[in-house]
């Protein structure tokens, strides 16, 4: 892991097309601004796992169980 100090208003490049920049700095919290290519995902690490967790809950199920259930939900 590479670590930066970073004052508000500095910016930090990743390759040439990755802008970041400290925006606001107020006791713990860090307010960044992203300049990027709109093909290029942003998203916050806990929305991320989020998603992974959700779409490995939504594989789950069997075809079997998913029948069973429809029947349940018929009757």
């Amino acid at each position: 892991m590479l670590v930066i100090r970073r004052r508000s208003g500095e910016v930090v490049l990743i390759g040439r097309d990755v802008q970041i920049e400290v925006l606001e700095v107020t006791g713990t919290q860090v307010k960044l601004g992203i300049t990027a290519p709109k093909e290029v995902l942003i998203m916050r690490e806990e929305v991320h796992i989020t998603r992974q967790q959700n779409a490995a809950a939504s594989g789950e199920i069997s075809t079997l169980e998913l029948a069973s259930l429809a029947r349940q939900f018929c009757k």
